[in-house]
C-alpha cells in the first residue's frame, strides 16, 4: 500500500486497518518506461500494561512490556509487452520486544532478531490474456504475505512467539513482538490468481510455513469468488499437506496433516446503503483422531447512520466455534475485533477462535476526517467443552488519530472480567478480578 496523503473520514478504520495489517510504504529510487524500483520501510511500535497475567506467564502480578520492528528492503516492476510486467520485492525486517514480555507469557521481553520477511517474484499478465480481462492472472512465488477473504482462517503466518518456550529441545522463538505480528510471511508459496476485480475469480494456492508455532504446516487451497455490486460470495478448499512432527506432537497439531477444510463466505450490503453484512461457515474434517471434526461460523450485521453528525455505526455478531476447531492462520484484518475477539481475550487470555461462543456489540463514530473512535462489547460463553471455565466479558474503548502525513496514534484501554481464576479452572492467574489493560500504538510512515 503506497501512502495516502488524504484520508477521508469513511476510510480512517480501514487504512488503520490495512497498515496494521500490512503496511509498506516506499521511495522511489527509479522510474522510467513502465520500469520501478523502491526503497521500503514501514515502523511500528506499542507499549503496553496489564494489570493481570494469563496461562504461561503465572509467577507475578501484572505486565509492562514495549514492541516494535522496522521492516526494510527493495520492490519494484519491471514492465513488459502489453502492458504485462514483473514484480517483487526483497524485505528484512528487526524486530525486539522489551520489559516484562507479554501478559499471556508468550514472549520474555528479551527477544531481538532482525531476519528475511519477504522475497518474492511475481508476474502480471496485462493485456495478454483478454478473455480473463486486465491482469485476468497473475503468478507469484517465494516468501510472502497471503490473505484470503477477510482473514478468518488465513491471515498470514502471523503468530510471532518469543524465547520463552525453548527448552533446550524445542525452540519456537519467532523474534517475539508477539502482539503487533511484525512477521507475517510463510516461508514458501506458489499463488495463482485468475480474474479480474470483478465477476467471477479464483486463487489456486501452496503454503509452507516455517513457524514452529504453527508446526511448521504446509496446505494447499482454492478459493473462488463472485464479486459483485451487492457483495461478495466466497468458496475456500484447504487441505493439510504436512507438518513437522515434532512441534506438532508438542502443540496437538498433528490433526493438520490430512485435515480438509471447507468454507462458504458473503460480505456486502445487499445492495442497501449504509448496510454491512458479513458472515462464514466453515466444516472441517481433521487428518486424524486427536481433535474431533469441528464446525465454526459467524453471522455479523451493521448499520451506519450516514447523515447524522460523526456518522456513527453500530455491528452485532454472534461467532460459534466448536470445541477442537482449529482456527489455522487467522489475524488482525478488518481492524479491532477481526480476528483477535477482545485485546485481552483474544490475545492473552482465551478463547482463540476455538471452543467458544462470541458475541460483540460494536459502536463506532468518526468526530473528524482523522479520529475514529469505538467501543467493543464481547461475552464469551460456552468455553472448555461447555464448563465455562474460561467465560468472560470484556469492554474495549480505542481511538485511531492520523496526526500527520507520517504518523497513526492509536490507544486502547481495555476491561476484562474472567468469572473464573486459574484456581478455578480460568486463566487469569491469582484472582478474578477485572483486569484494566491499556495499549498505544505509533505506525510510522515514511
Amino acid at each position: 500500500m503506497k501512502k495516502n496523503n488524504t484520508l477521508s473520514r469513511s476510510l480512517l478504520g480501514a487504512a488503520f486497518a490495512a497498515a496494521l495489517a500490512s503496511p509498506a510504504f516506499g521511495y522511489n529510487l527509479y522510474a522510467d518506461s513502465g520500469h520501478e524500483l523502491n526503497f521500503d520501510l514501514e515502523a511500528i511500535a506499542g507499549t503496553f500494561h496489564s494489570q493481570e497475567n494469563y496461562l504461561f506467564d503465572n509467577d507475578r502480578n501484572g505486565a509492562s512490556w514495549q514492541e516494535g520492528y522496522i521492516k526494510y528492503g527493495f520492490s519494484g516492476h519491471y514492465g513488459l509487452a502489453s502492458d504485462s510486467a514483473l514484480f517483487g520485492a526483497v524485505n528484512l525486517l528487526s524486530s525486539a520486544t522489551w520489559g516484562d514480555g507479554d501478559s499471556g507469557g508468550f514472549t520474555s521481553g528479551d527477544e531481538r532478531e532482525t531476519d528475511l520477511e519477504d522475497a518474492y517474484l511475481a508476474w502480471r499478465s496485462g493485456k495478454l490474456l483478454p478473455a480473463l480481462g486486465e491482469n485476468g492472472l497473475e503468478l507469484s512465488f517465494g516468501r510472502q504475505n497471503v490473505t484470503i477473504g477477510d482473514g478468518f482462517l488465513i491471515n498470514g503466518d502471523a503468530l510471532n512467539l518469543g524465547d520463552t518456550f525453548n527448552d533446550g529441545v524445542l525452540h519456537f522463538d519467532r523474534g517475539g513482538v508477539y502482539w503487533i505480528a511484525a512477521r507475517k510471511s510463510f516461508d514458501r508459496t506458489a499463488v495463482a490468481r485468475i480474474g479480474g476485480q470483478d465477476g467471477l475469480r479464483a486463487d489456486l494456492f501452496w503454503l509452507k510455513s516455517d513457524n514452529k508455532g504453527q508446526a511448521e504446516t504446509e496446505l494447499g487451497g482454492l478459493n473462488a469468488e463472485y464479486v459483485g455490486d451487492t457483495g461478495t460470495f466466497g468458496l475456500m478448499y484447504l487441505e493439510g499437506l504436512d507438518v513437522n512432527d515434532r512441534y506438532a506432537n508438542a502443540l496437538g497439531l498433528t490433526n493438520r496433516n490430512g485435515q480438509e477444510t471447507l468454507s462458504f463466505r458473503y460480505q456486502g450490503n445487499a445492495g442497501i446503503e449504509n448496510l454491512f453484512l458479513s458472515g462464514e461457515l466453515v466444516n472441517q474434517h481433521q487428518g486424524d483422531n486427536s481433535r474431533p471434526d469441528a464446525d465454526a461460523w459467524y453471522l455479523e450485521a451493521g448499520w451506519t447512520f450516514a447523515a447524522l453528525p460523526w456518522a456513527p455505526s453500530i455491528s452485532y455478531r454472534y461467532a460459534n466455534f466448536d470445541e477442537g476447531f482449529d482456527p489455522l492462520f487467522y489475524g488482525f484484518n478488518r481492524g479491532y475485533g477481526t480476528w483477535f475477539q477482545g485485546e485481552v481475550a483474544g490475545s492473552y487470555a482465551s478463547p482463540f477462535n476455538s471452543d467458544a461462543d462470541i458475541q460483540q456489540l460494536a459502536l463506532r463514530v468518526a468526530p473528524s476526517e482523522t479520529w475514529k473512535l469505538g467501543a467493543l462489547l464481547f461475552d464469551f460463553s460456552d468455553t472448555a467443552g461447555g464448563s465455562g471455565a474460561v467465560d468472560a466479558q470484556e469492554l474495549d474503548l480505542y481511538a485511531e488519530w492520523v496526526v500527520n502525513d507520517n504518523l497513526i496514534v492509536s490507544p486502547l484501554i481495555g476491561f476484562y472480567k474472567p468469572e473464573n481464576s486459574a484456581a478455578t479452572g480460568g486463566t487469569q492467574f491469582d484472582n478474578d478480578n477485572t483486569n484494566v489493560y491499556t495499549q498505544l500504538l505509533a505506525i510510522v510512515l515514511f
